[in-house]
């Protein structure tokens, strides 16, 4: 069977079907580009917490396009209608906006990933994203998706009314922040985990029943599978700076204990 390109990402995820993606920190195109050839459905470049600061945004959709097997995600710094305009205009598939709180921040970001008159996102002119969507404003809507992040006691409280949000396309867990938000005194408390796994719950089955989409980061492929089974339908795994540093310490781990004997 053929599996779907990157074209077909927008359209899978609105369909909520099973998605994993990978997450890029570094600021390093030819590493992005060598993940882009593994097979995941999606790339999130992280413009929040990464290296990876606008410039570098464009240069690492360049990457993820050159193989032609995931689609680009940028993760923007804040709700910001001019940064999630230009992470669009690099030519990535979607945007994951954080800290969203209400539905007034929702619909904020909503707007700026539509043009006029369903949105506030300017055309722009000859920029890359037109290589994949044209330059038909309603196409080039149809053809991008707006995905929110739900990681505080704010956005769990007001859940019903931010999927409710009109052309909202997904809401994406930032599980770190979250379990800090309701008590954690660091992540992966235990004693928090009963009131994470709740609100994760909450999360799906409104997502669920509003007809969009429910992300998760993940710390390894086998949470991340856990996390498709609890009603997820898109998955992060992890991220291209963790994998660095825990494959790094394996090798020096097992040179010194050879070293040793």
């Amino acid at each position: 069977m053929t599996r779907p390109g990157p074209e077909a990402f927008v359209a899978r995820l609105r369909a909520r079907e099973p998605l994993v993606g990978y997450w890029i920190a570094l600021d390093n195109p030819v590493g992005t580009e060598r993940i882009a050839a593994l097979g995941y459905d999606y790339i999130g470049i992280d413009g929040q917490h990464g290296v990876l600061h606008q410039p570098g945004w464009q240069a690492a959709m360049l990457a993820v396009d050159a193989r032609r097997r995931s689609a680009g995600v940028i993760r923007v710094p804040a709700v910001d209608p001019a940064a999630i305009g230009a992470a669009l205009d690099t030519g990535a598939r979607a945007v994951i906006v954080p800290m969203v709180e209400t539905p007034e921040e929702a619909r904020t970001a909503v707007r700026a990933c539509r043009h006029w008159p369903a949105g506030t996102r300017s055309l722009g002119g000859p920029v890359r994203g037109e290589l994949h969507l044209g330059s038909v404003p309603a196409e080039v809507d149809e053809g991008v998706a707006c995905i929110v992040m739900i990681e505080t006691a704010a956005a769990l409280q007001n859940i019903e009314e931010i999927c409710a949000t009109p052309g909202l396309d997904a809401v994406y867990v930032g599980p770190a922040d979250l379990s800090v938000a309701l008590g954690a005194r660091h992540f992966g408390d235990p004693e928090a985990a009963p009131a994470l796994d709740k609100a994760l719950r909450t999360i799906t089955d409104t997502a669920r029943r509003h007809g969009i989409a429910c992300g998760m980061h993940c710390l390894t492929g086998t949470e991340a599978a856990r996390r498709l089974d609890e009603g997820f339908t898109f998955v992060t795994v992890s991220s291209d700076i963790t994998h660095l540093q825990q494959a790094a310490a394996v090798h020096l781990t097992a040179a010194h204990e050879r070293a040793a004997a």
